[in-house]
């Protein structure tokens, strides 16, 4: 133990020291118990969220293979003046909690597959490619606005995990231990002054019987 950790050989300090021990045990014991709780919220959420990416995998891939496809038939710059007019989708969102983690839910998006006429495009001016190309990208927009609370949650719950674990840790293998070390330390103190007291007062017993 350094010097900074020691404290005063006093009662009082041992009493004090308890005292903190005490609390540190039980903040540890809560912290544990939020540790779990957590850690079941995540898996909970964690299963969902893989087959999700999976989801988001595949219809980028098949989004990818289209596109390639438009462009074999149409070129950049005829698929970049098919792309006009973008469209302008605005998600509504609200915040929300989770374990007192600020997260936020989607409570309001737009429909994002669109007709050939919503695009502002004939029939007649695009290929099978193109329209399949748009659709497969519209389904991927969809799915990721879909996926990005539940994503949000598990990274921030993650996040929490993490952090408990840490603060778990510290007060399960730094601050306790340095407590009950304190602790032992002053109590070997306080016991050998009383032994030292006892011998005191039996010298002094032992001189007045000799008078």
């Amino acid at each position: 133990m350094s010097a900074r950790d020691r404290i005063a050989p006093t009662r009082a300090s041992l009493l004090g020291a308890r005292r903190r021990l005490a609390r540190v045990l039980k903040g540890a014991s809560l912290t544990r118990r939020k540790r779990e709780a957590l850690v079941a919220e995540l898996f909970k959420l964690a299963r969902p969220a893989v087959d999700v990416r999976q989801q988001l995998a595949d219809s980028a891939n098949a989004a990818a293979e289209a596109l390639a496809g438009a462009l074999a038939a149409h070129g950049i710059s005829g698929l970049t003046a098919m792309a006009w007019p973008t469209g302008d989708p605005r998600v509504e969102v609200r915040p929300a909690q989770i374990w007192g983690l600020a997260v936020s839910d989607v409570i309001q998006r737009p429909a994002l597959q669109r007709t050939l006429d919503a695009r502002g495009l004939a029939p007649g001016d695009v290929g099978m490619a193109v329209e399949e190309a748009a659709r497969r990208y519209e389904i991927f927009a969809e799915l990721l606005i879909e996926a990005a609370p539940r994503e949000q949650r598990v990274r921030r719950l993650s996040d929490a995990v993490a952090t408990t674990s840490r603060r778990l840790r510290t007060l399960e293998q730094r601050v306790a231990p340095a407590l009950q070390t304190q602790i032992v330390s002053v109590r070997r103190d306080l016991d050998e002054r009383e032994r030292e007291e006892r011998l005191r007062l039996q010298r002094l017993a032992a001189k007045r019987r000799a008078r």
